[in-house]
């Protein structure tokens, strides 16, 4: 009885491998090697390392994450490699300083609450998880000088990064120009195949090319993704940017945010953070550029979707349709905290609302103000000096999402 495995023809690999990546670096090697794997029943080894510097992720996180997934269903081995000892490094990549060293306790915890959420988009059964620490920590000055030998400063100051900070005088320490180096020799320990990684990673994944063929090993293909771009349309997203939707963010903080989005933005949401078939792309696209459709449809679509593949669809529908209550029919939300405030009989509302905790300081409180995003029954209020009287309860609302019952 044979032992190899069973995969997808070579175009049906192809189709959905090409799917949203930036870059195929060299993609007749991607199909060498799938023409060889198929041929002999065995599975490529696909690489995608995490530093665990951040221990929620988002919907740009995702991306790369549903790539490896991909890979996964059509039958190859998906290895994700904590990066427990680079993260120590801190990865300098589209950085313009030096991003501060985790300690290994920090590295540990960050890791698994990361794989906690991984698991929402990989199979838990399938995916192999290991540390770099295994054979990084081992290495020794004198390995780690043969390793460097490798490699050159000049290629190394080849980095846009790199080149930036060093015109503009900014420090480069030597452990950041180290670090490229020690991604690569995660390569070389697992003899990967293909290397995944957003395309800020694109020099770390041809260091890794390199090193590996230094080693005498198969160079890896390296697969490219793009920075999904925020909700705010702009900037990639990030929680600094606070433009972001997590992928364990309450349903409804989903389904709202998603239809925050620019309607630019729709299609490149569809293809590289749900897993809808290239058919159904192809009809979202047909859609999107027909003036009879009204994209907000498919912007409501796409934010049930969402909430489905990180919850379920039921959650899904009740988000729709708490969002409807909320701001469609200008009606509450299903729960309303209630908030006392005892011993008073009038306050300012700027005080308010910072004791509520819906702002976080006074000045935020009157830029809220300012902008109108506070009403108070349904009432809009922007008097930086409104008292309001706590006779009756009543209904505060800041921004587009906080509720607050106030009693007295």
């Amino acid at each position: 009885m044979s032992n190899k495995l069973l995969f997808p023809p070579l175009n049906e690999q192809m189709d959905l491998i090409r799917r949203g990546a930036s870059e195929i670096i060299p993609e007749e090697e991607l199909q060498k090697k799938i023409e060889k794997s198929i041929k002999e029943g065995k599975q490529l080894k696909i690489k995608l390392g995490c530093d665990p510097t951040r221990p929620d992720l988002h919907l740009g996180h995702s991306v790369v994450l549903r790539k490896l997934a991909q890979f996964q269903q059509l039958g190859h081995q998906a290895i994700l490699i904590i990066g427990d000892f680079t993260g120590m490094i801190g990865d300098p990549s589209g950085r313009n300083s030096a991003r501060p060293p985790l300690t290994v306790e920090e590295t540990r915890k960050n890791a698994q609450s990361y794989w906690e959420q991984a698991v929402k988009i990989l199979d838990p059964e399938t995916t192999k998880i290991i540390h770099n620490s295994e054979w990084l920590g081992k290495m020794s000055f004198e390995d780690v000088i043969k390793l460097a030998s490798k490699y050159t400063v000049a290629r190394m100051l080849e980095r846009d990064d790199f080149t930036k900070r060093f015109k503009g005088g900014i420090p480069i320490s030597l452990h950041e120009i180290l670090y490229p180096l020690a991604q690569a020799m995660d390569s070389v320990a697992i003899e990967s195949d293909v290397e995944l990684g957003g395309t800020d990673q694109k020099f770390n994944l041809l260091v890794g090319r390199d090193i590996q063929r230094e080693f005498g090993i198969e160079p890896q293909v390296i697969l490219t993704l793009p920075l999904l771009v925020g909700t705010d349309g702009t900037e990639k997203m990030s929680k600094s940017y606070d433009n972001y939707i997590g992928i364990s963010e309450l349903p409804k903080d989903i389904y709202g945010k998603t239809l925050s989005i620019p309607d630019s933005l729709i299609y490149t949401y569809y293809e590289l953070t749900t897993d809808i078939p290239n058919a159904g792309l192809a009809e979202i696209k047909k859609n999107l550029e027909n003036p009879a459709v009204n994209p907000r449809d498919i912007k409501r679509a796409l934010a049930r979707r969402l909430v489905a593949m990180y919850y379920n669809e039921e959650t899904a529908l009740e988000s729709e349709k708490e969002f409807d209550n909320i701001f469609v029919k200008k009606g509450l939300p299903d729960e309303v905290p209630e908030f006392k405030v005892e011993g008073l009989k009038e306050i300012e509302l700027v005080e308010l609302m910072v004791i509520t905790g819906s702002a976080p300081t006074k000045s935020e409180a009157r830029r809220l103000l300012q902008q109108g995003g506070v009403t108070i029954d349904g009432a809009k209020v922007e008097d930086l000096k409104y008292v309001v009287k706590l006779e009756n309860p009543f209904i505060l609302k800041v921004g587009k999402r906080k509720f607050y019952k106030i009693t007295n």
